[in-house]
């Protein structure tokens, strides 16, 4: 058995549904997000998007977690948003498609997936993505944050200390690939146990980090 296969048997086995979740934050979290089975209207056109990239080889994310991460920015309604990655391309879309408004920056994107995204913006007319080659933090006000497990143990470290020190109560960081490699399941945990992280949400490819001052501790795995 490899390693992502065992790490999803042990996913599975500690997962729960709504009914297993006591915190009302939460709760309404996994209900009304998560798992909400509504088709936007703006999934179609993303997904004619996604359909041509898995037709030219690229391999993506299971479906159900771009329009996730659609759901999560619809919901809480971010002003500003930042994401890192090289896996960004159909997430960008897909969080700028979920409010116009919303201020995205793409910080030290690699060259195909800048381009990538500004064809898909382009195709989609939205114009709501900024690029940026190296983002001065204290400048920026962090609302919602999309890092990528995928750059490393060392460099999602420090993407995530380095965004934590804008983030307020309210902030949402979306950490992906938490399970990737042994290594991104370490910083996972030390997430997790970071003094200022609330709540954590473990929906295997994707983990959901909370700073709400007002809720306890708690470390949930929703099945998904």
């Amino acid at each position: 058995m490899n390693l992502q296969l065992f790490n999803y048997w042990i996913y599975w086995f500690k997962s729960t549904n709504e009914h297993g979740v006591h915190s009302p934050f939460v709760f309404d979290l996994v209900t009304q997000v998560i798992y909400n089975n509504k088709d936007y209207y703006s999934y179609k056109s993303i997904e004619a998007i996604r359909e041509r990239l898995l037709n030219s080889g690229v391999h993506l994310k299971p479906l159900k977690y771009g329009r996730l991460l659609f759901r999560l920015v619809n919901y809480f309604q971010p002003e500003t948003i930042l994401i890192t990655g090289e896996s960004a391309g159909i997430e960008t879309a897909y969080m700028a498609a979920a409010n116009s408004k919303t201020e995205i920056t793409v910080v030290e994107p690699a060259k195909d997936v800048k381009v990538f995204i500004n064809e898909s913006l382009k195709s989609l007319q939205l114009k709501n993505v900024l690029f940026c080659e190296k983002l001065n933090i204290p400048d920026k006000r962090v609302d919602f944050v999309y890092l990528d497990g995928g750059f490393g143990k060392i460099a999602l470290l420090e993407q995530f200390n380095m965004f934590l020190k804008a983030a307020n109560d309210s902030s949402v960081f979306i950490i992906s690939d938490i399970y990737c490699s042994s290594e991104i399941k370490e910083v996972w945990a030390e997430i997790k146990n970071h003094e200022r992280v609330r709540v954590t949400v473990d929906l295997f490819y994707m983990g959901i980090v909370f700073f709400r001052k007002e809720q306890v501790k708690e470390h949930f795995v929703i099945r998904f």
